[in-house]
Parts: structure tokens; sequence; C-alpha cells
């Protein structure tokens, strides 16, 4: 297997795999979703889904790019619930180090998903 495929697939599965936490365990993201937005559950359900059709997508030649491309759309939809995340760190019991620490993480995985989609 190339390096390649073994990234592909790796993004794959995290995308896979944290699209379907969102309907075994939707209250994570519903905490961390921004009070203004209308129908937490149905947004996080419907960001879930993304995540698993995206993930999948990612590993079919005819679907890559259409993935690859709804996959940076959802990254740029979702930044925000992760700054409201930042930003009520300590009522969700999260240290800061780590939920500020995590938002300069998504330009590594844009550049993934970037990569795994050409």
């Amino acid at each position: 297997m190339s390096l390649r495929l073994l990234s592909r697939v790796a993004l794959a599965l995290l995308f896979t795999a944290a699209g379907f936490w969102h309907f075994i365990h939707p209250a994570t993201y519903l905490a961390i979703m921004p009070p203004q937005l209308p129908q937490p559950l149905a947004l996080v359900y419907a960001s879930g889904a993304f995540e698993i059709l995206g993930g999948l997508g990612l590993l079919f030649g005819p679907t890559r790019k259409l993935a690859g491309w709804g996959l940076l759309a959802l990254l740029v939809a979702v930044f925000p619930a992760n700054v409201y995340m930042a930003l009520i760190h300590e009522k969700l019991g999260i240290p800061g180090w780590v939920a500020w620490g995590r938002l300069p993480l998504q330009l590594p995985l844009l550049w993934w998903v970037w990569r795994a989609m050409r």
C-alpha cells in the first residue's frame, strides 16, 4: 500500500468514525453548538452524515474530488462550533490548551483533505 493510499484511508476512517460518533453520542456536539444556530440536533446529525459520506467518498476515484470539496466546506462550516467550544471550555470541563489548541489544527486537516482529494 502506497503512503498516499494509506493516508487517504486513514483520513477516511477519521471522518467516518467522527461522523458515526455524531449519531452515537450527539450530546458531545450539542454542547459545542453555538446557541444562535437553529435546530441544533438536526445540524449535528447532518454534519455527521456529511462526515460519513465525505470520508467514504475519499476512497473511490469517481467521488474523491466531490467528497474532498464537501469535507473542506464542512470543516469551514463547523469552525464556529470549535471557536464556541474554546470560548466555553471551562463550562464543558475541557482544559483551555485543548480547546484553543484544537483551532489551529484545522489548517493541517484542511491541507490533508486537499492532498487526499487530488
